[in-house]
Protein backbone atom coordinates (compact mmCIF):
# COMPACT_ATOMS: atom_id res chain seq x y z
CA UNK A 1 0.00 0.00 0.00
CA UNK A 2 1.32 3.63 -1.27
CA UNK A 3 0.13 6.63 1.11
CA UNK A 4 2.63 9.36 0.95
CA UNK A 5 1.10 12.50 2.08
CA UNK A 6 3.50 13.33 4.39
CA UNK A 7 6.58 14.11 1.94
CA UNK A 8 4.72 17.14 0.17
CA UNK A 9 5.58 20.55 1.08
CA UNK A 10 2.52 21.25 3.08
CA UNK A 11 3.67 25.04 3.20
CA UNK A 12 3.49 25.77 -0.56
CA UNK A 13 0.10 23.39 -0.61
CA UNK A 14 -0.88 25.85 1.63
CA UNK A 15 0.21 28.85 -0.41
CA UNK A 16 -1.19 27.90 -3.39
CA UNK A 17 -4.70 26.91 -1.83
CA UNK A 18 -4.76 30.58 -0.85
CA UNK A 19 -4.02 32.10 -4.22
CA UNK A 20 -5.70 29.79 -6.92
CA UNK A 21 -7.81 27.94 -4.17
CA UNK A 22 -6.26 24.51 -5.87
CA UNK A 23 -2.62 22.76 -5.41
CA UNK A 24 -1.23 19.53 -7.04
CA UNK A 25 0.25 16.91 -4.52
CA UNK A 26 2.69 15.13 -7.05
CA UNK A 27 2.97 11.43 -7.21
CA UNK A 28 0.60 10.93 -4.33
CA UNK A 29 0.11 6.75 -5.29
CA UNK A 30 2.17 4.97 -7.08
CA UNK A 31 1.22 3.74 -10.74
CA UNK A 32 0.37 -0.20 -9.30
CA UNK A 33 -1.66 1.49 -6.60
CA UNK A 34 -2.80 3.47 -9.23
CA UNK A 35 -4.02 -0.20 -11.11
CA UNK A 36 -5.16 -1.21 -8.18
CA UNK A 37 -8.04 0.46 -7.47
CA UNK A 38 -8.64 1.19 -10.74
CA UNK A 39 -9.23 -2.31 -11.28
CA UNK A 40 -11.68 -2.61 -8.23
CA UNK A 41 -14.22 -0.54 -10.47
CA UNK A 42 -15.52 -3.93 -11.61
CA UNK A 43 -15.71 -5.44 -8.09
CA UNK A 44 -19.30 -5.06 -6.89
CA UNK A 45 -18.11 -5.79 -2.96
CA UNK A 46 -16.17 -2.22 -2.52
CA UNK A 47 -18.98 0.22 -3.60
CA UNK A 48 -22.65 0.70 -2.20
CA UNK A 49 -23.94 2.57 -4.82
CA UNK A 50 -23.71 3.49 -8.54
CA UNK A 51 -24.48 6.54 -10.46
CA UNK A 52 -25.23 6.85 -14.23
CA UNK A 53 -24.86 10.57 -14.63
CA UNK A 54 -26.84 10.91 -17.65
CA UNK A 55 -29.85 9.59 -16.09
CA UNK A 56 -29.60 12.38 -13.44
CA UNK A 57 -28.20 15.49 -15.83
CA UNK A 58 -24.74 15.39 -14.19
CA UNK A 59 -22.83 15.06 -17.47
CA UNK A 60 -22.16 11.36 -19.58
CA UNK A 61 -20.31 8.74 -17.86
CA UNK A 62 -20.14 6.74 -14.59
CA UNK A 63 -19.02 7.07 -11.20
CA UNK A 64 -19.64 4.34 -7.69
CA UNK A 65 -19.25 5.14 -3.99
CA UNK A 66 -17.40 2.97 -1.73
CA UNK A 67 -19.08 1.20 1.16
CA UNK A 68 -17.76 0.73 5.10
CA UNK A 69 -15.03 -0.19 6.05
CA UNK A 70 -13.37 1.69 3.40
CA UNK A 71 -10.74 -0.30 1.04
CA UNK A 72 -7.00 -0.09 3.15
CA UNK A 73 -5.89 2.54 1.19
CA UNK A 74 -8.40 4.83 0.65
CA UNK A 75 -8.87 4.74 4.25
CA UNK A 76 -5.66 5.12 4.90
CA UNK A 77 -5.49 8.40 2.04
CA UNK A 78 -8.77 10.21 4.08
CA UNK A 79 -6.87 9.32 7.39
CA UNK A 80 -3.27 11.09 6.40
CA UNK A 81 -4.42 14.02 4.44
CA UNK A 82 -7.01 15.26 6.58
CA UNK A 83 -4.53 17.19 9.64
CA UNK A 84 -3.09 18.83 7.03
CA UNK A 85 -6.16 20.05 5.39
CA UNK A 86 -8.24 20.73 8.69
CA UNK A 87 -5.69 23.45 10.14
CA UNK A 88 -6.30 25.18 6.79
CA UNK A 89 -9.61 24.51 6.80
CA UNK A 90 -10.04 26.01 9.96
CA UNK A 91 -7.80 29.30 9.06
CA UNK A 92 -10.03 29.81 6.09
CA UNK A 93 -13.02 29.67 8.20
CA UNK A 94 -11.73 32.41 10.71
CA UNK A 95 -10.90 34.36 7.41
CA UNK A 96 -14.60 34.09 6.29
CA UNK A 97 -15.64 34.87 9.77
CA UNK A 98 -17.70 31.00 10.54
CA UNK A 99 -17.71 30.03 13.74
CA UNK A 100 -17.06 26.28 12.74
CA UNK A 101 -13.47 24.84 13.41
CA UNK A 102 -12.91 21.22 12.69
CA UNK A 103 -11.53 19.00 15.12
CA UNK A 104 -7.42 17.79 14.72
CA UNK A 105 -8.22 14.28 13.32
CA UNK A 106 -10.67 12.77 10.93
CA UNK A 107 -12.14 10.19 13.23
CA UNK A 108 -13.64 12.81 15.15
CA UNK A 109 -14.89 15.06 12.11
CA UNK A 110 -16.87 11.45 11.44
CA UNK A 111 -18.03 11.57 15.14
CA UNK A 112 -20.04 15.15 14.15
CA UNK A 113 -21.45 13.89 10.75
CA UNK A 114 -22.32 10.78 12.18
CA UNK A 115 -23.85 12.21 15.01
CA UNK A 116 -25.66 14.81 12.84
CA UNK A 117 -27.34 12.00 10.41
CA UNK A 118 -24.42 11.70 7.98
CA UNK A 119 -23.10 8.47 8.14
CA UNK A 120 -22.90 7.48 4.68
CA UNK A 121 -19.27 7.23 2.98
CA UNK A 122 -18.56 9.19 0.06
CA UNK A 123 -15.29 8.89 -1.05
CA UNK A 124 -15.56 7.21 -5.11
CA UNK A 125 -14.23 5.69 -8.05
CA UNK A 126 -14.92 7.75 -11.21
CA UNK A 127 -14.74 6.02 -14.70
CA UNK A 128 -15.42 7.82 -18.24
CA UNK A 129 -15.10 6.92 -21.80
CA UNK A 130 -14.83 8.37 -24.88
CA UNK A 131 -17.46 10.99 -25.19
CA UNK A 132 -18.00 10.78 -21.44
CA UNK A 133 -17.75 14.26 -19.63
CA UNK A 134 -18.93 15.62 -15.88
CA UNK A 135 -20.89 18.99 -15.73
CA UNK A 136 -19.37 21.55 -13.21
CA UNK A 137 -20.65 20.86 -9.59
CA UNK A 138 -20.24 20.98 -5.72
CA UNK A 139 -19.95 17.78 -3.83
CA UNK A 140 -21.83 18.81 -0.73
CA UNK A 141 -23.88 16.05 1.16
CA UNK A 142 -25.77 17.96 4.20
CA UNK A 143 -25.15 20.07 7.16
CA UNK A 144 -21.61 19.52 7.89
CA UNK A 145 -19.01 20.73 4.99
CA UNK A 146 -15.59 19.96 4.90
CA UNK A 147 -14.11 22.82 2.73
CA UNK A 148 -11.84 20.68 0.77
CA UNK A 149 -11.87 17.74 -1.07
CA UNK A 150 -9.12 15.70 -3.25
CA UNK A 151 -8.83 14.21 -6.63
CA UNK A 152 -6.45 11.40 -7.43
CA UNK A 153 -6.06 10.67 -11.44
CA UNK A 154 -5.70 7.18 -11.93
CA UNK A 155 -5.02 6.79 -15.77
CA UNK A 156 -1.91 7.78 -17.78
CA UNK A 157 -3.10 10.79 -19.95
CA UNK A 158 -1.86 10.57 -23.02
CA UNK A 159 -0.95 6.74 -22.87
CA UNK A 160 -5.24 5.37 -21.40
CA UNK A 161 -7.14 8.57 -22.33
CA UNK A 162 -6.93 11.89 -24.05
CA UNK A 163 -9.45 14.52 -22.73
CA UNK A 164 -10.64 14.23 -19.69
CA UNK A 165 -9.29 17.64 -18.40
CA UNK A 166 -9.74 18.43 -14.73
CA UNK A 167 -11.71 22.25 -14.79
CA UNK A 168 -12.47 24.63 -11.83
CA UNK A 169 -14.44 27.74 -11.77
CA UNK A 170 -14.34 30.41 -9.41
CA UNK A 171 -17.71 33.13 -9.16
CA UNK A 172 -15.81 35.92 -7.57
CA UNK A 173 -18.71 39.05 -6.62
CA UNK A 174 -19.49 41.45 -9.23
CA UNK A 175 -16.98 39.51 -12.36
CA UNK A 176 -17.22 37.14 -14.81
CA UNK A 177 -16.33 33.59 -13.76
CA UNK A 178 -12.32 32.84 -14.08
CA UNK A 179 -12.03 28.98 -14.94
CA UNK A 180 -8.52 26.54 -14.78
CA UNK A 181 -7.73 23.86 -16.01
CA UNK A 182 -5.49 21.25 -13.48
CA UNK A 183 -1.91 19.18 -15.13
CA UNK A 184 -2.40 15.98 -13.16
CA UNK A 185 -0.04 12.92 -14.18
CA UNK A 186 -1.15 9.26 -13.25
CA UNK A 187 -0.95 9.43 -9.49
CA UNK A 188 -0.99 12.92 -8.60
CA UNK A 189 -3.66 14.75 -6.54
CA UNK A 190 -5.28 18.14 -6.74
CA UNK A 191 -6.47 20.01 -3.55
CA UNK A 192 -9.62 21.90 -4.29
CA UNK A 193 -11.91 24.11 -2.71
CA UNK A 194 -15.59 22.14 -2.23
CA UNK A 195 -17.92 25.07 -2.11
CA UNK A 196 -16.41 28.86 -1.05
CA UNK A 197 -13.36 30.01 0.11
CA UNK A 198 -11.42 33.33 0.88
CA UNK A 199 -9.96 35.75 -1.02
CA UNK A 200 -8.23 39.00 0.10
CA UNK A 201 -9.38 42.15 -1.07
CA UNK A 202 -8.69 45.91 -0.72
CA UNK A 203 -11.25 45.53 1.99
CA UNK A 204 -10.41 42.68 3.19
CA UNK A 205 -11.27 38.62 3.03
CA UNK A 206 -14.42 38.14 1.03
CA UNK A 207 -15.57 34.58 -0.27
CA UNK A 208 -15.80 33.05 -3.98
CA UNK A 209 -17.59 30.04 -4.88
CA UNK A 210 -15.72 27.43 -6.66
CA UNK A 211 -17.27 24.22 -9.14
CA UNK A 212 -15.20 21.34 -10.53
CA UNK A 213 -15.94 19.12 -13.61
CA UNK A 214 -14.34 17.30 -16.71
CA UNK A 215 -14.11 17.93 -20.26
CA UNK A 216 -14.96 15.26 -22.55
CA UNK A 217 -12.85 12.63 -23.16
CA UNK A 218 -11.70 11.98 -26.14
CA UNK A 219 -10.37 8.74 -26.42
CA UNK A 220 -9.81 5.71 -24.14
CA UNK A 221 -10.46 5.74 -20.57
CA UNK A 222 -10.32 7.75 -17.06
CA UNK A 223 -10.43 6.53 -13.98
CA UNK A 224 -10.37 8.95 -10.42
CA UNK A 225 -10.43 8.61 -7.14
CA UNK A 226 -12.37 11.11 -5.25
CA UNK A 227 -11.91 11.54 -1.44
CA UNK A 228 -14.42 13.89 0.10
CA UNK A 229 -14.04 14.02 4.00
CA UNK A 230 -17.61 14.62 4.94
CA UNK A 231 -19.77 11.81 4.88
CA UNK A 232 -23.57 11.72 2.98
CA UNK A 233 -27.02 11.85 4.92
Amino acid sequence: MTCTPARHDWPAIETALDQEGWAVLPGLLSPSACAGLAAAYDEDAPFRSTVTMARHGFGRGEYRYFAYPLPPLVSALRTALYPHLAAIANRWHARLGLDRRFPAMHDEFLAECHAGGQTRPTPLLLRYGPGDYNCLHQDLYGEHVFPLQVAVLLSAPGAAFDGGELVLTEQRPRMQSRAAVVPLGQGDAVVFAVSQRPVHGSRGDYRVTMRHGVSAIRRGRRHTLGIIFHDAA
